[in-house]
């Protein structure tokens, strides 16, 4: 019976001495990061079928695998949070890989892909959004009823690309000409978003 009572005491001694040596709970919120903020970018059908329940404008970015200025837009301009928060809002934000084969069907239309051999080609999509002039990455504006607005080829630096947004997305681009909006409404408005 000493003996059993011992080795209860000795086994309670060693489990209250665990609880004291082991380290506070962590609260896994506190040290976790903020989720970065991103563009939800959708497929061209999924914005389409959309945009029938509740019209917005597009904006699509055509891009293709090998497109390193493509690589750099993606990775310094449309991670900036204005751009994130603004395109989000006020777009149906589109990636549209130019090269990828398969048919696109938007409503009643199909857009075919067409091979140019040795396992390249091109979507009749992409060659009508930036009017046969293929050039990547190319930003392609569209209205709610899905007409083109404007190809923007080339790569676009954060600032240009928050003034061409700002410009088509609150349809300045109806109003006045893009200079006059870049110095005028835009610095007055928007000048300092980019910096939040």
């Amino acid at each position: 019976m000493k003996r059993s009572l011992l080795f209860f005491a000795a086994f309670l001694m060693l489990i209250i001495s665990a609880f004291r040596m082991s380290p506070a709970p962590v609260n896994m919120h506190q040290n976790a990061k903020a989720e970065p903020k991103r563009i939800k970018w959708l497929t061209v059908q999924e914005a389409y079928a959309l945009t029938q329940k509740v019209p917005k404008k597009f904006v699509i970015d055509v891009y293709t695998d090998w497109c390193g200025w493509c690589k750099v837009m993606d990775r310094e301009t449309f991670t900036k949070p204005a751009i994130v928060d603004y395109v989000n809002q006020n777009f149906y934000a589109v990636k549209l890989n130019a090269e990828a084969p398969g048919d696109i069907t938007l409503g009643k239309q199909t857009f075919k892909y067409v091979s140019s051999g040795g396992g390249r080609g091109v979507q009749e999509l992409a060659a009508a959004l930036m009017k046969n002039q293929m050039s990547y990455p190319t930003t392609v504006f569209l209205d709610e009823k899905f007409q083109l607005i404007q190809p923007i080829p080339g790569y676009l630096e954060p600032r240009t690309f928050h003034q061409i947004i700002t410009y088509f997305g609150q349809n300045y681009h109806q109003k006045e000409p893009f200079d006059e909006y870049k110095t005028g409404t835009y610095a007055k408005n928007f000048q300092g978003s980019l910096s939040k």
